[in-house]
């Protein structure tokens, strides 16, 4: 599972909610996506983070995981599985600025990976993502791939550290194609314990780092999310 399809809903009213009905229709359309290894589908939350207030988390958003680019291509393209989603018609989502890239998904490793949610709940996603440029991107990702993981190991109740770094591919869908310089998305129990995590000494730790990094800009935008994963046998 190393090449991710990342797909955000932004809906200009911060109060709007995804319909059940259109959830349901999209996670049947994204469960029989050939080759799909896992899908990641994600609703607002709120959280508070000690250094960043980045508004309301978009509606919706979903991280297919694929093991090759060809996978992830394939139903993306002309003809391909995922331009049902497109033709859908999902009316709580009308109207939505949509927004699409395909990235290289790096895991790394955690203290204690074994989620503790309630029963009926889901786990909560910090989705980060840094959409300017860096004056040397090679300098950036280097140092930040070998510096900032290592400080959100330390964080209290993390369960999943991703990185995602940009790639080149190929699509035919009818969105927006973005290419933000890199993203990463924290997994926690919930919204609180983002919270807590976002408040502990770590958070600081990770600021100091931050102001550490090789010169880009545009900064980065954070949003809580739940997520719904399902992992797929194919």
């Amino acid at each position: 599972m190393q090449f991710s399809y990342l797909v955000t809903w932004v809906d200009a009213d911060a109060s709007a909610r995804i319909a059940a009905d259109d959830l349901a229709r999209i996670t049947a359309i994204v469960d029989a996506t050939p080759a799909l290894r896992r899908s990641r589908l994600y609703t607002p939350e709120s959280a508070d983070d000690y250094y960043t207030q980045d508004g309301p988390s978009p509606i919706f958003a979903m991280q297919l995981d694929y093991d090759t680019v060809f996978d992830l291509e394939a139903p993306i393209a002309a003809g391909g599985h995922l331009q049902a989603l497109a033709a859908a018609g999902l009316p709580s989502l009308a109207g939505c600025r949509v927004e699409q890239q395909a990235m290289l998904r790096r895991p790394f490793p955690v203290a204690d990976a074994h989620a503790c949610v309630p029963e009926g709940a889901l786990p909560c996603q910090f989705l980060v993502h840094y959409p300017g440029h860096a004056i040397d991107f090679d300098e950036w990702i280097n140092y930040y791939l070998t510096h900032h993981p290592q400080i959100m190991f330390d964080f209290p109740g993390v369960r999943e550290i991703e990185i995602f770094t940009r790639i080149d591919w190929l699509d035919a869908m009818p969105w927006t194609r973005v290419h933000y310089m890199q993203r990463n998305k924290l997994m926690f129990d919930s919204a609180q314990a983002i919270t807590e995590a976002m408040h502990s000494p770590v958070r600081h730790a990770m600021r100091q780092d931050f102001e550490q990094f090789p010169p880009f800009t545009g900064s980065n935008i954070h949003h809580p999310m739940a997520a719904r994963t399902t992992y797929f046998a194919r």
